[in-house]
Order: C-alpha cells, then structure tokens, then sequence
C-alpha cells in the first residue's frame, strides 16, 4: 500500500479528484508517514527533511525551484507538471500580443476621453516573434504563432524538434536570434545557463518596435537592463509576469518604468483538474514499476 501525502492549498481538491479514480494501493494519508507527495514546491521544500519515507515527488508547479536547494535531500524522484500549460500561456501571450497591435488599450483610452481615434491597427499576420526556450510550452506558442501566419525563430540548447518553428538558432547565435524580432518571449526554465540570458546585450540587439513578454522565469531577466532599455525607449514595451523576487517590491523601478504591464505572476496558474491527471497517470506508472513521466534532473534543474 503506498501512502499520499498532499501538500497543497488546493488539497481538497486534489483529494476529489484523485479519490474519484479509485488508484489501486493508494492511501491518502495526514502524516509524515508517506512515500509518495503532491503539492506544491514552496510547501514540500520546508517538510521535505522530516519526510523520512517518501520516494517519489510529484511537483503541481512546472518550476521546481525551491526543491533544488543544494541543502535538501535529493534520494527520491521528482517530476514537475508538463504538457498542461501551454493553452494557458498561449491564451496569455497572445491576448497582449493582439492587444498591442489591435491598439486596444489605446482605442480604450481615447474612449474614456471622448476621443474618435482612427488610426489603423496592426496586424500579427507576417510579424516575427522570437521563443527564448522550445519545450512544451514554447511548442504550443509556435503552434498559435503559425494560426496567426507569424514566423516563428526558437533559441534553445541544442534541440530543434518542434515543426512550427521556422529557424532555430543556438549558443552564441543569441543575438542573431533577436535581430529584427517584432515579439520577444522569454519561456525558459531556471538554470545556471539561463539566469540573465536577457541581458544589455539581448536587449541592444531587439528593434525598437520590439515588445518583450516574460511569462517565464524572473531569474532569466536583468531587470535593471531591461528598465533601461524601456526608459530610452530602445524597446516599445514589455509584458512581465514574473520577476526576481516576488511579490515585486513596491520600491522596485519597474512599477515606474514606462510602458510596462506587470500580471502579478497570473499567466498560468496550476489548476486542480490540469495536474490532477498528471499525477494520477504517473501514478499508474509508479505502482506497475514504470519510468515515471517528467523526471526532473536535480542538476539540469528541469
């Protein structure tokens, strides 16, 4: 009999949700007596040392952050949330997307003032939007790009397997990746190789049409260059859903940075019916002794 441990704000939900499904050998439990745990990285990580029996992890977050502190423990597997996300950051990405070239925020200004405002809108149609990282997220944001008729340019490690991505670049090719993007979007996750990838020198490289979106990680942004960069008006805006440190600072310069849209790390959130199947079918697998999907790599970070 395995022994599920929740550790979640939505526990009751989660504890629906996977009762419904009646697993085999599985008991819900309350106790640190358990071998298996869901829930979320920021509650397990301080629990994780008292959690003697546990040989399996499975993460609600796509992001495994808190759990990749060196001083934890690392003798169990941990597999994170994937494939479950990409809709909503589609929906999120390219709601601003279209709300900057269909000048929405503009046309609703100029409303409130009683302002008939004619200027013509643009279009995605032909536009260039860059992926910083093509994992399943970035797929689906290539994927909505194309419905869109835009063309798609990836910058990733090494690989090059989604279909919707018309040019791939890698490594040093960084800056040859930004050039002539109309849409920067930053979807990588955290490691040592992608904190401040979006740096002066990134940033110098995009035109000034450029508009930069983060639904991704915070750690991947110099926040202080990319301040820069909207305040001389080197890039035309930035939609930012994550940053540094969270919640962001209310002394932090980019609530007064112009051109700037702060979503108060919103884009996707983990909902209890996306991850709840995530965990009941990795569940299957670990009780039959099958390779769990979603292992994460303590070193790779992801």
């Amino acid at each position: 009999m395995h022994r599920l441990l929740i550790l979640s704000r939505h526990a009751d939900a989660y504890r629906g949700l996977i009762d419904a499904e009646r697993l085999p050998d599985l008991e819900i439990v309350y106790s640190d007596h358990c071998d298996v745990v869901l829930g979320e990285p920021s509650l397990i990580a301080p629990a994780i040392g008292r959690l003697s029996s546990i040989t399996w992890v499975q993460s609600t977050w796509a992001g495994v952050e808190p759990l990749l502190d060196p001083a934890l423990r690392r003798d169990y597997v941990l597999t994170n949330a994937r494939g479950v996300f990409g809709g909503l950051m589609s929906e999120y990405v390219f709601g601003y997307l279209l709300a900057h070239e269909r000048m929405i925020f503009r046309k609703h200004a100029a409303q409130q003032e009683g302002r008939w405002d004619a200027a013509p809108p643009g279009t995605l149609k032909g536009k260039q939007i860059g992926l910083l990282g093509v994992g399943s997220i970035g797929a689906a944001l290539a994927r909505t790009a194309k419905h869109f008729g835009m063309r798609v340019k990836g910058y990733t490690r090494s690989s090059e397997g989604c279909a919707d991505v018309d040019e791939y670049f890698h490594g040093a090719e960084r800056i040859a990746f930004a050039r002539d993007l109309d849409y920067l979007v930053c979807i990588v996750p955290n490691t040592s190789g992608t904190r401040r990838l979006v740096d002066a020198e990134l940033l110098a490289a995009l035109p000034p049409r450029a508009v930069f979106v983060n639904p991704g990680r915070g750690a991947a942004v110099d926040e202080s260059a990319l301040a820069d960069a909207l305040q001389s008006r080197r890039l035309a805006c930035a939609v930012l859903d994550v940053f540094q440190h969270e919640p962001l600072p209310p002394d932090h310069v980019l609530w007064r940075t112009p051109n700037v849209l702060i979503t108060s790390h919103t884009a996707a959130l983990s909902a209890p019916e996306d991850i709840a199947p995530v965990f009941i079918d990795n569940y299957r697998r670990f009780a039959a002794g099958q390779p769990l999907w979603h292992r994460v790599d303590f070193e790779a970070g992801y």
